[in-house]
């Protein structure tokens, strides 16, 4: 059962409450998680939505391309991460 959603293109100034207001329309929401620069601490840009339900996570789909402060948004089902990756190597 997937119930987590990607939301991608959001604006640098967003916060968690201002996300979970917009999905909260479409069923309750488990944890709303965006996702900031390591070194700075600014927010790159996507997150994470987790519903309750995997029919909550499937209507807010219909936000895909839609004004959220000013920006399109991406909506789609998250994809579980592979094994490894996300590692890379430094050249000196």
């Amino acid at each position: 059962m997937n119930n987590k959603v990607y939301i991608g293109n959001l604006p640098y100034n967003v916060s968690e409450q201002d996300i979970e207001e917009f999905f909260s329309q479409f069923g309750t929401i488990e944890d709303v998680s965006l996702i900031k620069d390591r070194d700075t601490g600014r927010l790159k840009g996507f997150g994470f939505v987790t519903f309750e339900s995997q029919e909550a996570a499937q209507d807010s789909l219909q936000m895909d391309g839609k004004d959220f402060h000013g920006r399109a948004i991406k909506v789609s089902m998250a994809k579980e991460r592979s094994a490894g990756g996300g590692q890379r190597s430094k050249r000196w």
